[in-house]
């Protein structure tokens, strides 16, 4: 339009020039002794715009000339700003595409090439993001550095490296580096919601439950968190604030949450748990009665159903009303029998419970049963009940009362000192050697003496002939067993066994021992 406007000026222009010069045929004359110049007045005035438009145009080729050096260094700045954006580009691509190792080797080359001190801290926070992934954590702390190096002059770009950092020692379990970052973004600026939401990771993964409950509730707030995520955080960190302010602050505390929030199953049972902690066992009740009536939930049933007998006829009557609605509740019915049990309603009791177990067979049901039937003195029913009870925790190992265990082998005991001097292919020749620490039917005739080794197993031979015909022989040799008529040494000899093959001649118990008789 403004082409147009100035095309149409210039048409008018020089219709008017040519009308004036058409009705005005005069002469103009130059006098430059000794010249004389007479012209036209058409001509002269022609004759002056095309001298301006070549003067014009002359000017202006001798400053582009001029300006070359100039356009050439622009031109190479360009190329090079289009070459590190193409780089970066390509880099960011192959991170979002999980093509670290490409992507790592761009973003190098980039940093090595480029002036630009932003394209230094994008580039470096890319490759620090490439290299967490691959796991070289060494490497992401070195791009983090020269990040934040070349970040120093810009308010924006130091504020993305510090989220950029922050994030990657979330993802690594180190909150402490990240809440260092994090805070003073959160103190210059409590609408920076990415800090806000990194700041609650760092205090999850730290369990400080205090700051947890207020930025849930900030980002509730802004809707920056989803809605089912934040009653989560908000049940778990007001149930953990309850139980460690106990009944001192449990009035600010209780009072800072929603009425909706009260009847959470946690807070509810935080709430419940202080209160009976303390001994007021009919605002526990309360609390659990609001939550209930919300929502049947089966732990609180569990707690509600936990109380003094002096609490029984109330809880029991408020439980009948929500039987009337929830007539096939297994849990309700279980809390019911419960309370009967504890204000002893025996057949009540047993009714619900009853009840209770055709709906579900639950490892509670069977135990409180069992207890029952034990307390009425209905021994039968009670053991079948326990035993069901044990069936349902799993599968439990049922011993056989008619088999004898099996003997024990000793050889292998680290406790013996001599069993290396064994030799165990010897030993495994002898079938017929009993298995048990007992040498009750092992007899002379059924010894064979070990090979003996050079230097080492003569003594042991020695010791057999020694002790051959001994009435302490049974518990000085290694299992040759006098047949001498006299029983006086029997119970020694049962009281220290001898192993099969196994020289215990020397083992310092023994020895003591011997030493003792001597």
């Amino acid at each position: 339009m403004k082409a147009w406007f100035w095309t149409i000026v210039v048409f008018i222009a020089a219709v008017a020039l040519a009308l004036v010069l058409r009705e005005h045929s005069g002469n103009v004359l130059i006098i430059a002794q000794p010249w004389r110049i007479e012209l036209s007045l058409t001509l002269a005035v022609l004759l002056l715009v095309a001298s301006f438009v070549i003067l014009y145009v002359l000017l202006r080729i001798l400053a582009w000339i001029g300006g070359g050096p100039e356009r050439f260094r622009s031109w190479r700045a360009l190329r090079a700003e289009k070459r590190d954006h193409d780089l970066l580009e390509s880099g960011w691509i192959k991170v979002l595409e999980g093509r670290y190792t490409d992507a790592d080797k761009d973003l190098t080359k980039l940093l090595g090439r480029t002036r630009s001190s932003s394209r230094k801290v994008l580039a470096g926070l890319a490759s620090a993001r490439a290299c967490h992934h691959q796991g070289e954590f060494a490497r992401r702390d070195e791009a983090l550095a020269l990040a934040s190096a070349n970040a120093r002059n810009n308010p924006k770009l130091r504020e993305a490296t510090a989220t950029v950092a922050a994030e990657m020692y979330l993802d690594q379990n180190r909150p402490q580096q990240a809440l260092e970052l994090l805070k003073p973004l959160q103190d210059a600026s409590s609408r920076h919601l990415q800090s806000a939401r990194l700041l609650l990771r760092a205090y999850r993964q730290l369990h400080n439950h205090d700051r947890i409950y207020e930025l849930t509730r900030l980002l509730a707030r802004r809707d920056a968190i989803e809605k089912s995520e934040a009653r989560q955080l908000i049940e778990i960190s007001a149930a953990a604030r309850l139980e460690a302010g106990g009944i001192d602050q449990f009035k600010t505390l209780w009072g800072d949450l929603k009425s909706d929030e009260r009847t959470m199953p946690d807070i509810a049972l935080a709430g419940a748990a202080v209160q009976k902690a303390a001994g007021h066992n009919e605002e526990a009740g309360r609390i659990l009665e609001a939550a209930l009536n919300a929502r049947l939930e089966p732990r609180l049933l569990s707690a509600y159903a936990q109380c003094p007998p002096d609490q029984v006829a109330r809880r029991l009557s408020k439980a009948e009303g929500w039987l009337k609605s929830h007539p096939d509740d297994a849990a309700l019915l279980a809390a019911l029998g419960k309370l009967c049990l504890t204000g002893e309603l025996w057949g009540q009791g047993e009714h619900y419970l009853l009840r209770s177990m055709k709906l579900r067979s639950d490892l509670r049901i069977h135990a409180l049963l069992g207890s029952l039937y034990d307390r009425l003195g209905r021994t039968g029913d009670a053991m079948k009940h326990w035993r069901l009870a044990a069936g349902v925790v799993g599968t439990l190992p049922i011993l056989p009362i008619d088999r004898s265990l099996p003997a024990a082998d000793m050889r292998a005991d680290p406790m013996l000192v001599d069993a290396g001097r064994v030799q165990t292919p010897a030993v495994e020749q002898h079938a017929q050697a009993p298995l048990a620490a007992s040498a009750a039917d092992f007899v002379e005739e059924d010894y064979e003496p070990l090979p003996a080794r050079p230097g080492r197993d003569a003594p042991v031979e020695s010791e057999y002939a020694r002790n051959a015909g001994s009435p302490s022989a049974a518990s000085a040799g290694s299992g040759n067993v006098a047949t001498s008529a006299d029983n006086s040494g029997l119970d020694e000899y049962f009281d220290s066994a001898p192993i099969p093959g196994v020289d215990l001649s020397e083992a310092p118990d023994r020895a003591g021992r011997s030493s003792g008789r001597n």
